[in-house]
């Protein structure tokens, strides 16, 4: 039988130690036994992380790792841009124009659907482009003259203003800004330009090639990438698949449909007003749409400013209530029911992710950082158990 630190040790002399009950036995029994001291630094360490403070250390630093390596995703990327940019816009085009590929293909070979929904996309892409340049090329010459009248008057209200902004400083101004545009500067802008230019035009045929694959063999290219995962995961990740397509194509379909509304409103207002270039500006309403929250009121603006120089403040005033009429019904009957399946997100999340995408892509991280933070959050709910029809869903099919 083993002593303990606080039972009365035998001594030299001393009489016998008085026998223990049962339950002052199985009490000392119970005793741990006392720490090896070889051991002990080791435990200390392990309690400084087993406790509160501890486990929120290794969270934070779990955390900081996982930030880290999306920063660094993200900065690798970012080098590679001429192909990483084609790439998603074809994913999210693909995902929008893939149900009438499964459409053609009941009446087609996969090759013949593919060529068929691409050249189509094409087609409508070019009318719509060409219609905007000759509604342009017809109203231009009406337009610049309406403009040099609409900027004399408005030299004539700042002259009105209580500033007392003097015709010197006026015609300063438009020196300054004349020489700017003769200058050296400009012109070396004006090569990076060209460079930018030459980069778009390089990055769009590479769009258009991955475009037209994806059409093709967009089916098989997954099938291809699910052969490699464990069976234990593939259902997760068959699930992702589908809801990244189901998203993506859901959000441009959408997207459409309330750009498609806005260009509509805004557009049959401006023609019943007469106000110049009514269809281009539509157009470009229907463009700007894409982008949430602010696409559609910059658009605006311009239609505004353009009804200003050329058909007066009264008619501008008009036309800025037209705006504010139609985002009013955008974002309080369009926006809840034609997007309340493709995009599940808070109107905090959007503005942030917008925020985000700009600052690191510009303009065209404003138009992708929506989707892709809506297919984010799809497949989150996937991984962590809270989509469990989108897994089941594949599985049974």
């Amino acid at each position: 039988m083993s002593f303990r630190p606080f039972r009365r040790r035998a001594t030299r002399g001393a009489e016998p130690a008085a026998p223990l009950s049962a339950v002052a036995q199985q009490a000392n029994d119970n005793l741990p036994d006392p720490p090896d001291t070889l051991a002990a630094p080791a435990n200390r360490v392990a309690l400084l992380w087993s406790d509160p403070l501890g486990r929120a250390a290794i969270r934070a630093a779990q955390v900081l790792l996982v930030l880290a390596l999306v920063g660094a995703a993200v900065l690798g990327l970012s080098q590679v841009s001429l192909a990483v940019l084609p790439l998603l816009i074809a994913l999210i085009l693909s995902s929008a124009l893939w149900p009438l590929v499964r459409l053609a293909r009941k009446a087609m070979s996969a090759m013949l659907a593919a060529w068929t929904v691409f050249l189509g996309s094409l087609a409508v892409i070019g009318g719509v482009v060409a219609g905007i340049v000759f509604a342009v090329r017809a109203e231009w010459p009406g337009l610049v003259d309406q403009a040099v009248e609409g900027f004399k008057q408005l030299q004539g209200m700042v002259k009105n203003l209580p500033l007392q902004i003097s015709q010197q400083q006026i015609d300063d101004g438009v020196t300054a800004v004349t020489d700017f545009l003769t200058s050296s500067q400009f012109g070396a802008g004006a090569l990076t330009g060209l460079s930018a230019a030459g980069s778009f035009f390089t990055g769009l045929v590479l769009l258009l090639v991955i475009l037209f694959f994806f059409l093709k063999d967009g089916d098989r290219i997954w099938a291809f990438f699910l052969s490699w995962i464990p069976r234990r995961h593939e259902a997760k990740w068959r699930a992702s698949g589908t809801r990244t397509v189901e998203t993506l194509g859901g959000y441009i379909r959408g997207t459409a449909v309330i750009a498609f509304v806005d260009a509509a409103g805004i557009g049959i207002a401006l023609w019943i007003l007469q106000v110049p270039l009514a269809l281009p500006l539509a157009v470009i309403v229907f463009i700007t749409s894409f982008i949430p929250m602010v696409g559609a009121t910059f658009a605006g603006i311009l239609a505004t400013l353009v009804a200003l120089v050329a058909n007066g403040p009264v008619v501008a005033l008009i036309v800025l209530g037209v705006v504010i009429l139609v985002n009013q019904l955008e974002g309080n009957f369009l926006q809840p029911v034609v997007m309340a399946q493709a995009l599940n997100l808070h109107a905090l999340v959007i503005l942030l992710a917008l925020t985000i995408g700009t600052v690191l892509a510009g303009l065209v991280g404003a138009v992708l950082s929506v989707p892709i933070t809506a297919v984010a959050w799809a497949i989150v709910k996937i991984w962590t158990g809270r989509d469990t029809e989108a897994i089941e869903g594949p599985t049974r099919g």
